[in-house]
């Protein structure tokens, strides 16, 4: 028992560490000796948790899923607006204090499916797909609780303009989570469905 509890603290270890540095560095920039290093722990044991780099991706990626999408964007969302439009909004909002922050380091998912190749045998790739689009799903059942037309077609639109935002943040927009926003409130009021 108190050797499979070790193994999960170093296995936490191990992904902590590749989060702090791939959210940070990308996925490219930061080898497997620099995590090991950060971990603190053995090369051996990091293979023992992790046949290879791209199975810590994974991991990471996993572990961003959690943190990002369900424990805070999700999360938020729901603590913050009661109606669905003002959800859907809500969304912006928490972009706008996501980018004022000194830690704002842009969408890990994004990041990782443009540092790795679009091969279909690519399981990285295929992840950050499956994490943005699990993201969007997100936006497409705040559409469906909204009513409005067509919620799989205005949560690609959305996920457009959400992407669109952080990519302005990142190169230094003050205004980004603000100039989307209203664009995403055009796009809501355009898809409300007329009173039959």
């Amino acid at each position: 028992m108190a050797t499979r509890r070790s193994s999960a603290v170093v296995r936490e270890k191990l992904v902590d560490a590749a989060y702090e540095l791939f959210s940070r560095q990308g996925i490219r920039a930061v080898g497997v000796d620099t995590i090991i290093a950060r971990a603190g722990v053995a090369k051996m044991t990091f293979y023992r948790h992790f046949p290879s780099k791209e199975d810590l991706v994974l991991a990471f990626l996993d572990r961003r899923e959690q943190l990002w999408t369900r424990e805070w964007l999700e999360a938020e969302i729901k603590r913050r607006a009661t109606t669905p439009r003002e959800k859907l909004l809500a969304i912006f909002d928490l972009f706008e204090e996501w980018f004022q922050r000194d830690d704002f380091e842009g969408c890990s998912f994004i990041g990782t499916m443009l540092e790795t190749s679009s091969n279909a045998d690519n399981r990285v790739f295929g992840a950050t797909r499956a994490h943005l689009a699990n993201v969007r799903l997100l936006v497409q059942g705040l559409a469906e609780e909204a009513g409005l037309r067509d919620p799989r077609e205005l949560a690609w639109n959305m996920q457009l303009i959400m992407a669109g935002s952080i990519v302005a943040a990142g190169y230094g927009d003050p205004e980004a989570a603000r100039r989307a926003r209203r664009s995403a409130e055009m796009l809501i009021d355009a898809a409300v469905k007329s009173p039959a």
